[in-house]
């Protein structure tokens, strides 16, 4: 059972991609940073390439696999 002070608030974000995140990515894959313009431009794209919810199901699935396992 969760405990009320450990339950995390609805809008807490659980996880998240900073600008340093993006320009890692660029530097291995391009060679480069991207400038300001370029990061702006592909913002949404980044967001609309994320399946959040398969990762949030295949995450929950995982979890209780591994929690039915050890019940076992």
């Amino acid at each position: 059972m969760i405990l009320e002070e450990e339950m995390k608030k609805k809008d807490d974000i659980i996880y998240s991609l900073n600008i340093d995140d993006v320009q890692t990515v660029a530097m291995e894959e391009i060679g480069r940073e991207l400038s300001l313009s370029e990061i702006k431009s592909i913002e949404d794209l980044i967001c609309d390439n994320i399946n959040w919810y398969d990762a949030i199901l295949d995450a929950i699935n995982a979890k209780i696999s591994q929690v039915n396992s050890e019940d076992d």
